[in-house]
């Protein structure tokens, strides 16, 4: 018998956990004789991959990932200007920085964004991207969504907002999250001089933050965003979430996923979600990190899957320890 701890929470885990001791071999092996199909008969996890590397495929539309009636999330590759401006009807669009350069021109101020940045456009306010071999991720849930953590740096007002921009006409967007591509509400012609200008007479900024900790970077009463930061993990403490599915992406460094519907091995590019209920820990001797977003609710995959979970004996996961 190996001994390990679960760890059984629930959102937004601001009470402690239900700490219960376990017998490995039961926990993550296979139940006793059922007759409930419906309890015994689920599907392995997978991982969505999506390379960390830029591939210049000229102007394409965003890769919808997971999706629910208060949670999308996209990836998207650019180089050049997005060709239009964007405005949120009804949620806040928080965004990660893979990597390259992106340049995030709004109504309420320019900023750069590099690897590991997060930003959120609040609600209602106009945007524009400008790339650079970038590939970042988008989360777009019901405003508010707030920072947990103090702003890293700013948007500021830019008479230039980049090198060679002259102002023009550009169409400005309006659309609403549900339904992915083909939501727009409407589209009319607008002046970015005039719109870029507004930053002069408020002092509502664009927020960037980042961080080198394992931490919880954005809150909604629906919705946790942030990211695990680890030099190591044995795993011999898993999670159980009672009451929300997590959805995990893995930036730097590899491990190895361990859950009751299989076991994955993670590299930088993989999204996995993990079902409510279903007890995980990780793997790994290296330093890993990797995004955790929590939503209270299922928020199902939408995009193919890459690779299914394997069955994994205990014996197996000790000799990864």
């Amino acid at each position: 018998m190996g001994l390990v701890h679960e760890h059984l929470d629930a959102f937004p885990f601001t009470e402690p956990p239900v700490v219960l001791e376990r017998d490995e071999d039961l926990l993550i092996g296979e139940p006793l004789p059922i007759r409930a199909r419906a309890l015994r008969d689920h599907d392995p996890l997978e991982a969505v991959h999506f390379s960390p590397r830029y591939v210049d495929a000229g102007r394409t539309h965003p890769k919808g990932l997971y999706q629910n009636d208060f949670l999308r999330m996209e990836v998207q590759t650019m180089t050049g200007r997005q060709g239009f401006y964007h405005r949120n009807a009804d949620v806040d669009e928080v965004s990660y920085q893979v990597t390259g350069g992106r340049t995030l021109i709004t109504e309420i101020g320019t900023v750069t964004h590099a690897p590991g940045d997060f930003s959120r456009i609040p609600v209602g306010v106009a945007h524009d991207n400008l790339g650079d071999g970038d590939i970042h991720l988008l989360f777009y849930s019901p405003a508010p969504l707030a920072e947990r953590v103090p702003p890293t740096r700013l948007a500021e007002y830019l008479p230039t907002p980049f090198p060679g921009w002259e102002p023009t006409v550009q169409n400005e967007m309006i659309t609403e999250m549900r339904g992915g591509q083909g939501e727009g509400i409407h589209v009319a012609a607008a002046d970015e001089r005039l719109l870029l200008d507004r930053a002069k007479r408020t002092d509502a900024r664009i927020t960037l933050v980042r961080s080198d900790q394992t931490v919880w970077l954005y809150e909604s009463p629906r919705l946790l965003i942030g990211q695990v930061v680890a030099a190591s993990s044995d795993g011999r403490r898993y999670r159980r979430h009672r009451d929300a599915d997590e959805i995990q992406y893995q930036v730097a460094g590899t491990r190895t996923l361990v859950t009751q519907r299989g076991t994955l091995d993670l590299v930088p590019g993989d999204f996995v979600r993990i079902p409510l209920g279903i007890a995980f820990t990780s793997v790994h001797s290296e330093p890993s990190t990797h995004l955790a977003v929590a939503a209270a609710g299922a928020v199902p995959q939408v995009a193919e899957g890459t690779k299914k979970a394997r069955g994994t004996a205990p014996r197996e996961i000790e000799a990864l320890r």
